[in-house]
């Protein structure tokens, strides 16, 4: 029976931003909501695939599984529960060891991108439930219900419904080793010395990094490439930026740098970068961050970043209901149930 898993990251969306900025809180209650929708709408097809559902100490799975569908038949995975990014990272792996047909996902680009690392060729659904969403998109839990199983069901061509986004790869060496950190939509460095609350808060600190997109609607390192030079989510490569203080730049622009922070960036240099195509940043003193999360803290070294093409296979949620639909996919041959007097 063809499967579909949904991973539901409690932390997501409950950072220090809900203090600091504008960033919407996105508690528990409606996680729980969004995923018993996304149950709700794998109905939509003649034959709902079987969900298998990440666990959490939240209550998300459970919920989900006590409210979905008599025609779904919802189980919870069984792997050991860490309560960290850990719990993410081991679901996606076992979701593709065991061969799932799609899965879905509700978090932020911290979330998604730690489902990337694990997901390989799994076409994931990913629900913004975070706080820094550049890559998930802002749908109704239910509707992307619908496009997880029109891609499950293989109503929908994975060519048809998906798009393989890039990722960027931090590699530095020091005094202790080498260090690797992975990014979904942007790797940044900031002349912060400390993780701290690992939000990157502060316009002035950012002193450039890699974007795998770039649009001006986005918010971050992406937002403030886009508003120079655009790079759809399925572009290759990417574009690197140097930044400097805007009172002394050539070049300045406007961007969202966290949800409620716009500010004034100036802009040292912008580069183009194809696959693969490495940039080098000296780091004095700094930290290199992941998708708007401070990770790495170095010390006089060098970083190495680059875009490389084998990141998650996202679906195109729009693309995918459209095309099922041209396909009659969501046309119903069976009659109705009638109700007897």
């Amino acid at each position: 029976m063809t499967r579909v898993g949904l991973i539901g990251n409690p932390a997501a969306g409950r950072d220090i931003r809900r203090l600091t900025g504008g960033a919407s809180v996105v508690d528990n209650y409606a996680k729980r909501r969004v995923a018993e929708c996304v149950l709700a709408g794998l109905t939509a097809v003649t034959e709902p695939p079987n969900v298998q559902i990440m666990p959490d100490r939240a209550g998300i799975a459970d919920h989900a599984r006590d409210e979905s569908p008599d025609e779904v038949d919802a189980s919870i995975l069984e792997i050991p529960l860490e309560g960290t990014a850990a719990d993410t990272r081991r679901a996606a792996a076992r979701f593709r060891e065991d061969g799932v047909a799609a899965v879905v996902v509700l978090g932020g680009d911290g979330t998604t991108r730690d489902v990337a690392c694990e997901i390989g060729d799994v076409p994931v659904v990913a629900v913004s439930t975070g706080t820094n969403n550049v890559v998930p998109s802002a749908v109704d839990g239910t509707v992307a219900g619908v496009a997880a199983a029109l891609v499950a069901t293989g109503a929908v061509p994975e060519a048809d419904a998906t798009a393989r986004h890039g990722m960027i790869e931090a590699r530095a060496e020091t005094a202790t080793g080498e260090r690797r950190l992975s990014a979904l939509a942007a790797a940044e460095l900031s002349s912060r010395s400390f993780v701290g609350t690992r939000a990157l808060l502060d316009p002035g600190d950012l002193r450039g990094g890699v974007v795998s997109r770039a649009h001006p609607g986005d918010v971050g390192l992406a937002a403030v490439a886009g508003a120079v030079e655009a790079v759809a989510p399925d572009d290759p490569g990417g574009v690197a930026l140097r930044l400097s203080d805007p009172a002394e730049a050539s070049r300045t622009v406007r961007a969202v740098l966290a949800p409620g922070v716009t500010a004034t960036v100036g802009i040292e240099s912008i580069e183009r970068l194809e696959w693969d195509e490495a940039v080098r940043f000296d780091v004095p003193d700094g930290v290199v961050g992941a998708d708007g999360e401070r990770e790495l803290e170095l010390t006089d070294t060098t970083v190495e970043l680059r875009v490389v093409p084998d990141g998650p296979r996202l679906v195109d949620v729009d693309a995918t209901l459209a095309a099922g639909a041209d396909a009659g996919a969501l046309e119903r041959t069976d009659p109705l149930p009638t109700t007897e007097d």
